[in-house]
Order: C-alpha cells, then structure tokens, then sequence
C-alpha cells in the first residue's frame, strides 16, 4: 500500500513522509557528461543491484525503462511522486525500479546515477528512513560509490554532498494560510536550514494549500541529524497549524463551516473544475473532514482523489490526449462519482 491509499499518523496534517537519498557510482562520470555506453551500464548495474541480491527485496520490484513508457504513463508516475519531472527529460537512458507496493523507488540516471526514496503515508519520517537505509545497504554491498572521507557521498549538484540526503514532509496547512501566519512560519524554518517547496517539489506551487517541508543542507550534519531537525520542525508545524484551526472556528464558526460546506456542494455538482479549484475546494473539504465537521468521508479518500484527478491520471481515465477543456470536464465527472460513493 503507498502513501496514496494508505493511513498514517497524523494524517490529518501530514499527507506523507519521504527520504531521498542521491549516490554516484565510483569511477563512472555523472549523468550530465556519460555517454550512451556508460548510461546503460549504470543501468545494468543498479537493476542487477536489486534484481539478483540474495535480499527478500529482489522479487519485490518492477524495473522499468522509461523509454518503454507512454508519456501519459510516465507522468501518472510523476503524480504518485515515485519518479521526477527531470527524470523523464532523461527517458531515452533513465529506469525505475519500483516495488509493488509502491513505497520504494530507485531512479537510475536522474541527476545522479542513483536516487532512491521511500515514502511513507502521515508522519513516518524515521520509518521511512529506516526501510531506505536497508536498501541502500543492498545496493552497496554489489556497488561502490563515489565517496570522500571529509565530504561524504559525492553528488552531481554541490547542494547535494554530504549525506545526499533529502527529508521532506509533506502537509496540509490550510490554517496557517487562512490566518496569513503561513510566510511567518516558512521563514521561521528557514532560519533552520529547512525549505517549503510545492506539491511536486522545487519550482512547483503549493497548491491545494499543500506545502512539502524538507532540509537544505546535506553537509555537515548526519542523516540522524537532519531527521532530527525536521521532526522538531514539523511537530512544531502541526501545532502552529492546529492552533490556526481553532483560531478560525471561535472566530467566526458559521462562515469557516459554510465555506467547507459550500466546497463540498461544488465537488459534488459541478460540471467543469479547473486543477486550482479542484485542489483549492478539496482544500476545504479535507479540513472539514479531519476536524469532524464532514462524516462519512475519510482523508485516504480524499487522497486517492487528490491524485486520480491530476492531468495525466485523467488522461489515462479518459483513455485518449485531451485538451485543458475536456480534463475540466473529466475532472469534475471523476469527482462526481468517486464522491457519490461516499456521500
């Protein structure tokens, strides 16, 4: 089960925890500058790495060629966050190895040769930490990495070095923005050496107030660390949030439960929904879910919606490329029914 269909500690507030971990290969030249010839061979490397290892793990993956992929296929992959927009870019000699349950996956010729994650629904960073440094240890132990005793791992980009390390939280924070103490939180945590991306990540937008909190610096800190400083963070996050919540009810209770009303009424009736109002009305109603204002839906379901209703898995619903007109169209008939399920 992934981060998607799954429930997890806190998920009320947080959506889901992921560590991504970047490693090279010694001896071999990073992505950027390796020639066709030395891509696959990284290629090779990584999926024997996994697929031949004495591990449990080795049945419990699909390696994937991304060139044997549909564009349509490689962004539904993008929207579940096992793969990344760069990635693709790289498709003729990039692969995923991607276990079954979705929790695990291994991108091979991204910016690096290796990025690995494993995401987690709700508030599991240490679990998730635990899991991927099992298979960083499998993948070790038939490959060498690029490694300096006084740097760390060696990564393509320079912001990478270090532990290559990459912890992020990702979480709904509607309060905050209703409140307009959002920017003050992010650039509290930024005095901490922690930033706030968008839903996919840097260069995205936080929409569906969703905000993915993670750490910059992956040098000179250790992975406990960094896992450390971003647990602290976000606990103090859902608080902040939390607190912005009960701020909104006392100050005007009939307004904050109409809007989430009215938010659900348009889900459920509207014919045509753009991706912003989409996520800004789901927005609304995941809030009144978890503060019990909504019964009968639960945030796993809004989830799995929150994903079924982005522009490639729409066009995988719809079977054939559609323009932006007709995804409004789809997207709204998609919500219609998924909710009618459940309302």
């Amino acid at each position: 089960m992934s981060w998607i269909n799954e429930s997890g500690p806190y998920n009320g507030i947080v959506m889901s925890s992921r560590i991504r971990i970047a490693r090279n290969i010694a001896g071999l030249p990073f992505p950027s500058i390796a020639n066709r010839e030395v891509s696959q061979k990284v290629v090779d490397m990584v999926r024997k790495s996994i697929l031949e290892s004495n591990s449990i793990l080795s049945r419990d993956f699909d390696f994937i060629p991304l060139k044997n992929l549909k564009d349509v296929e490689k962004y539904v992959l993008v929207e579940k966050h096992l793969i990344s927009p760069d990635l693709i870019e790289r498709a003729e000699v990039a692969a995923a190895l991607i276990n079954h349950g979705e929790q695990i996956s291994i991108m091979v010729n991204e910016e690096d040769h290796i990025r690995m994650q494993c995401i987690f629904p709700g508030f599991q960073v240490d679990k998730a930490w635990e899991l991927l440094n099992k298979v960083d240890d499998i993948v070790e132990e038939s490959i060498e990495y690029s490694f300096d005793e006084n740097l760390g791992y060696l990564t393509s980009c320079p912001t990478n070095v270090g532990t290559g390390m990459r912890a992020s939280v990702m979480m709904h924070l509607p309060g905050l923005v209703a409140t307009n103490y959002i920017n003050s939180v992010l650039h509290t945590i930024s005095k901490v050496g922690l930033t706030a991306r968008g839903l996919y990540g840097e260069g995205s937008e936080a929409l569906g107030d969703i905000y993915q909190i993670s750490n910059q610096i992956t040098l000179g800190p250790s992975e406990e660390e960094i896992i450390s400083n971003i647990n602290i963070a976000v606990r103090q996050i859902m608080e902040n949030e939390k607190m912005a919540r009960q701020a909104l009810v006392q100050s005007s209770k009939l307004e904050f439960e109409d809007s989430i009303w009215r938010a659900l009424g348009i889900l459920t009736h509207a014919r045509k929904l753009s991706l912003q109002e989409f996520m800004s009305m789901l927005s609304q109603v995941r809030l009144g879910v978890d503060m019990g204002i909504i019964n009968g839906i639960d945030v796993v379901t809004l989830n799995e919606l929150m994903v079924k209703c982005q522009p490639a898995h729409l066009q995988a619903y719809i079977g054939r490329e559609a323009n932006a007109q007709e995804l409004d169209v789809a997207r709204a008939d998609r919500v219609r029914k998924e909710l009618s399920k459940v309302t």
